[in-house]
């Protein structure tokens, strides 16, 4: 379909809402970082016939994202469409990229970044109300905590599946366990894991002049403590999912080139060849969003004309660890055996960019294992999910 240049893309590090990345905006900010990683791999921001930015929580000026991410990235002559699919935004734009590529684009971007601190809140006037008074929305609250359409918290999904698959808060504490020991792994020898593709960023004040701060990995993870977690509620009356085996929000950016063909991937360099197999999306019955990636993988698979027995690598985003309890069963793996070096359950979720660095996570995974197919899936709003089949030779 498309290949991925080895090492042509990059992940900051993710920052726990309402920490050290809460003051700037996204779409600046995933310009910023942009920029200084085109000049890293050597790419021309103007060499690109296609860009894509993805975003799920707008930001003051994002009427104009997509453009305006391009002319800060140095390209002001190159268009771009904005794409959001909430959580299987970076899937999306892959997908995206990929149907450009088909209808003749050489070489395309996809980026997306993403605040989830600080979300805005939105008053919609409404005429004809009584008085005349509207409606308000907390962006980033109010879509937690209500889908207008299956009329549930996204929780109350986690829950509804663990119900249906009898998934125990115990199961969930024990993959959590693992899930931070793996992501340990990425942290290991100075996070030599990360620095594979996860620049040290510099944090900038909002106006990007000054320099605040300095990230070298994540910010606010919580570190595993088995003690901790069994004395801990289930966040619902009568529930199963607790504080420790859900994700949490964060803020955060990511960016990855799509090009036509293996001769143009490896102009980038001499590392190992990445080829997009395939991209499947599915959708789950009502309020049971933690199993949409179940059916959205095997649409993946079916058009990669693939087995589960024939994938090297699995990552997830895994907003709750019933996600991947109910995957592993519903395949015949080992939840062990997944998300190896971390997952959006440990290092957060800043929306957008949460599937782009878990994509660029399984292609390092792969490369270190000295090639391989991986398969990445993860769910989104609306009991939606995504998944894509990528092979690395």
């Amino acid at each position: 379909m498309a290949y991925i240049p080895y090492g042509a893309y990059w992940s900051t590090p993710f920052a726990r809402w309402q920490g050290s990345l809460a003051h700037l905006n996204s779409v600046e900010f995933a310009a910023h970082v942009g920029k200084a990683q085109l000049e890293r791999i050597g790419v021309a921001p103007d060499s690109f016939d296609f860009a894509a930015f993805g975003q799920t929580v707008i930001q003051k000026g994002s009427f104009f994202g997509g453009p305006w991410f391009t002319a800060m990235l140095g390209a002001e002559g190159l268009a771009a469409p904005m794409v959001s699919q909430a959580c299987a935004t970076g899937a999306r734009l892959l997908a995206t990229a990929v149907g450009e590529i088909a209808q003749g684009a050489q070489q395309a971007l996809v980026v997306s970044g993403d605040r989830t601190s600080n979300g805005p809140h939105v008053y919609f006037p409404a005429p004809g109300g009584p008085g005349g008074t509207g409606a308000s929305e907390d962006v980033v609250m109010d879509n937690f905590g209500h889908d207008p359409w299956a009329c549930n918290a996204m929780i109350q999904t986690g829950e509804n599946v663990a119900a249906r698959e009898g998934i125990t808060t115990e199961e969930q504490h024990d993959l959590t366990l693992h899930r931070r020991a793996q992501y340990d792994d990425a942290l290991a020898e100075d996070c030599a894991f990360q620095r594979r593709y996860m620049p040290v960023l510099d944090v900038l004040d909002a106006r990007f002049r000054k320099t605040a701060g300095q990230l070298t990995t994540d910010e606010g993870v919580e570190p595993a403590n088995a003690e901790k977690m069994a004395g801990l509620r289930p966040v619902m009356k009568d529930g199963t999912i607790t504080f420790a085996s859900q994700t949490h929000p964060a803020d955060g950016n990511a960016g990855m080139v799509v090009v036509s063909d293996a001769a143009r991937a490896r102009e980038f360099g001499d590392g190992p060849l990445v080829e997009i197999l395939a991209i499947g999306q599915a959708r789950e019955e009502k309020g049971f969003m933690p199993a949409a990636p179940i059916k959205a993988s095997v649409a993946a698979l079916d058009r990669a004309r693939l087995l589960i027995s024939q994938v090297d690598a699995i990552k997830s985003h895994n907003p709750f660890a019933v996600n991947d309890i109910a995957f592993a069963r519903a395949f015949g793996v080992d939840w062990r055996d997944m998300n190896n070096f971390g997952s959006s359950l440990i290092w957060g979720h800043p929306q957008g960019p949460t599937g782009l660095r878990a994509m660029i996570e399984l292609i390092e995974e792969l490369t270190l294992r000295g090639g391989g197919t991986g398969l990445f899936q993860g769910c989104a709003a609306g009991d939606s999910a995504m998944a894509v089949v990528l092979r690395v030779t």
